[in-house]
This record gives structure tokens, sequence and C-alpha cells, in this order.
């Protein structure tokens, strides 16, 4: 962890689960075997598959992926780093939610809000798309959309992400890419001054509060398909001094009107969706925004095109053993294209430089990724 993500680490809110001194040396000892499995294991079996590759392309094989991955199977290493790599994410989610649930009560008197700020609308009828709920997204127990009337899966997710971005997403804060997005807002539009921004696919409300921080005079919305998150994001949001109005809808098809917002944006959403899902919330976005308004959609900086071997096959593996249903095709999409044919103008796509705070973050937006962490891949355009 660096010395600014661990000074970042520091910052807290009351709603997030704290660790008992055993329960953070067994988070910390999951993060440190991550850090292992993807630094040293992963490497190495980039390493035997740079060796099988030239094999394969000189074959003329028409399945190269799958011709790589069943060579790489032989190898005891392979499976070994994938069983790891599958284990450590389960670890990692046992160990979090064994802190959480012994707090279930504090956490649910703090949720309890006097007087609060903004506003939670959930609607009991609801029903999560089927890219939720068909799979565990990243093997978190019952996931995004789980609801048992608490704000424990919230909590859950809190903490489990601070665990799994490995402290350098902001630390227990972990929204250094709603930062990101509002970094990227300004840097494409300086002077904006918006009065009413959504935030789509907004979770815990991570990527939600830094709008509300950045724009104080703005009314900030963020919408969700999980109950439980949205409760906990509600108070969370609260606890920060954001009013934020929450509710449980789906990015593909909102309840708001047309032309009723100034910015739409989104974090590492359209990866967890499907590529149906991601044309119909750019087109979402774009039918929600006013003339002349800005949509910014934030994705992971591994866009990589096709024909790279490795590459492809790390998608697969991370869609199947990380449960992430739109990885490779969230990767490989043209958003420019995607873009136009949801009907913006004046569309950039590129890489924004990581941002601490979306506010006062250099304005550094181009064609070249400083790698994971350091930037984020954007798509952003104007209707």
């Amino acid at each position: 962890m660096s010395g600014i993500a661990e000074s970042r680490a520091a910052l807290a809110h009351p709603m997030i689960a704290v660790p008992t001194h055993d329960e953070l040396v067994e988070q910390l000892f999951v993060r440190d075997l991550k850090l292992f499995i993807g630094q040293t294991l992963e490497p190495a079996q980039q390493k035997i598959a740079a060796q099988i590759v030239p094999t394969i392309a000189g074959s003329g094989s028409n399945s190269p992926v799958d011709d790589l991955r069943h060579r790489m199977q032989s190898f005891e290493s392979f499976t070994t780093w994938l069983s790891l790599k599958r284990e450590s994410q389960r670890q990692l989610w046992a160990a979090v939610e064994d802190c959480v649930e012994r707090q279930a009560d504090q956490l649910e008197a703090l949720a309890a809000v006097d007087a609060p700020k903004g506003t939670l609308t959930l609607d009991p009828d609801f029903v999560a798309p089927d890219y939720i709920t068909r799979g565990d997204i990243h093997l978190m127990p019952g996931g995004n959309a789980h609801d048992d009337g608490s704000v424990l899966q919230g909590a859950v997710m809190d903490r489990g992400g601070a665990v799994y971005m490995l402290g350098r997403n902001g630390g227990m804060l972990n929204d250094l890419r709603g930062h990101t997005a509002m970094a990227h807002l300004l840097t494409v539009a300086p002077d904006i001054n918006p009065g009413r921004i959504l935030d789509m696919g907004c979770g815990i409300g991570t990527s939600t509060v830094p709008a509300a921080a950045c724009f104080p005079e703005a009314e900030v919305h963020g919408i969700d398909v999980g109950a439980s998150m949205l409760r906990y994001a509600h108070a969370r949001a609260e606890h920060l001094g954001a009013a934020v109005h929450f509710s449980q809808q789906s990015a593909e098809r909102t309840t708001f009107p047309d032309a009723s917002f100034d910015v739409v944006y989104s974090c590492v959403v359209l990866h967890e969706t499907s590529p149906e899902a991601a044309i119909n919330i750019l087109a979402e976005s774009r039918r929600l925004l006013r003339p002349g308004g800005i949509a910014v959609h934030l994705e992971v900086p591994l866009l990589h095109t096709l024909g790279d071997i490795w590459q492809e096959l790390s998608s697969e593996l991370e869609a199947q053993f990380n449960n992430e249903p739109n990885w490779r095709g969230a990767l490989t999409a043209d958003y420019g294209q995607l873009m136009r044919a949801a009907g913006f103008t004046d569309i950039r796509t590129g890489y924004q430089a990581t941002a601490f705070n979306g506010r006062t973050a250099p304005r550094k937006f181009g064609d070249t990724s400083d790698g994971v962490f350091r930037s984020w891949f954007v798509a952003s355009g104007r209707a």
C-alpha cells in the first residue's frame, strides 16, 4: 500500500465495521495473500503462457484461447493459482462477514439517523436483473441484491471493498473512483455548475458522496438494485454530511423523466451487467440528460484489443472465477461507437488520472493508462 493510501486508510466514517485485533490480522492476511497471488503467482503464469502462445499462433487454431487454457491446465502451478485466486476471495468475504455480524446491532442503531439531509426510497416489488442475481458478483455471498431488511449486506460490501481493493481505492472511504469521475467532469467542463446529478449503480454510495462533496449546491441522486446497499448508502452519506437521494431502480430504465439531470455518471458498473444492459444504460443516461448535459462512464483501466491470447484468457478466467458477468465484453467494447449510437456528441474516451479529490486533482486525461489504481478508463459525452 502506498504512503498516500496508508494515510487515506486512516479516514473512515461511523458506519464502517471496526475489526478487533484478531479480525484485522485475518483481513490483512487475506489482503497480503491476494497481493502474492496477483503480483507473484500470476506473472509466473503469464511467463509460461508466453512460451506457449507462439506455438498456438502458428498452428492456425480456430480457438486459440481455448487451446491456451487447455495447455496451461497441464501445469500444476496454473491450477493451483486459479484455486488460490478463488479461495482467497471466499476467505475475504468470510473474514469480513464475521466482523460485520458481530456488530450488527450497533450498525443498525447507527443507521437510524435523526433529521436526515437526504432521502431513501425502496421498492418492495423491485426485481433485480438476472445478470445480478444469477451469480454472486465478486463471490460476495448473496450478491449485490441480497436483502434481509437490514444494512448488513451493505456493511459487508463496504468493509470488504476496502480489503478487496487492497486499500488502494481510498482506504476505508473507498471513494477514489467517484472522485476520479468528478475530476473527469471538471476536466472536460471546468466551469460546470450542475443543478442535478445522478449516480447510476451507486452501490453503497462510495461513488456518490464525492459528487455531493464537489458540488455541494447540486441535488444528488443515487440508484441501485440492492435495498440493503441503499439503506447502508443512505446512512453512510448522512454520517459523512452528504445530502443524497437514494432510490431502488435499474440503471437500464429509471423512473426519472426525460432531460431531468445535468450530469449522469457511473463507476465500474458496466462490466457487472451484460452487453445488452450496457447499451441500455448508455441510452438511459442520454435520455436523462438536459441539452448540453454530460454523461461520464468510468470503468477499469484494462481495455485491450482482441488478439492478445493471454489477456483474453485472463478475462475469461476473471469472469468465471470472480463472477464478473460482462468482464470480457466491457473490456473489449468500442465505447466511442457505443456512445455515438446512444446519441452523444463531443465524445471523449481515454484514461483519467486517479483523483483523491475531484475538485482539486490535476486534470490529467489522455490516451495512455498509468496502470491499475493510477488511472481509470472513462467514456464521456454531451447530450
